[in-house]
């Protein structure tokens, strides 16, 4: 068994799958999730699991280069938008990298969420709490 903190055996499986570039969408419950990339659905019930704490776990192991944001949640959801940035930040800190982070309108982020990967849907039901995690490398 698993003793990294990512125990999710599709979220592991597609940390070891992705590239340089790839993109990982991190979703709210409410994120629609066009035909094309991998469908990761965690979402239980709202609330669970959160946004941030399924963050935490993917950042136990995979290596961000980017993130993009949709610049609606600055004003909609202020204080999830200052958690995500300090998970950031702290991220960067942890892979010696630094982790740029971007702002799309809305419309455009759901335009851009098909070309990722994989779209991981938490239970998340904060406005506007989606993510695009470009994946970088660790040397």
């Amino acid at each position: 068994m698993k003793k990294t903190t990512l125990l999710n055996s599709h979220l592991s499986a597609l940390v070891a799958s992705v590239g340089h570039t790839d993109g990982i969408v991190l979703a709210d419950a409410g994120l629609p999730i066009l035909g094309g990339p991998q469908r990761i659905d965690l979402a239980v019930s709202p609330g669970l699991p959160g946004l941030l704490a399924v963050l935490s776990a993917l950042l136990t192991e995979l290596q961000l280069e980017s993130v993009t944001l949709a610049q609606e949640i600055i004003t909609a959801s202020p204080e999830l938008h200052q958690q995500l940035l300090a998970k950031i930040a702290e991220a960067a800190i942890d892979q010696g990298k630094e982790i740029t982070v971007s702002y799309i309108n809305h419309e455009q982020f759901k335009q851009d969420t098909t070309q990722a990967k994989a779209v991981v849907r938490t239970g998340e039901c904060t406005p506007y709490a989606n993510l695009i995690l470009r994946c970088g490398v660790p040397f």
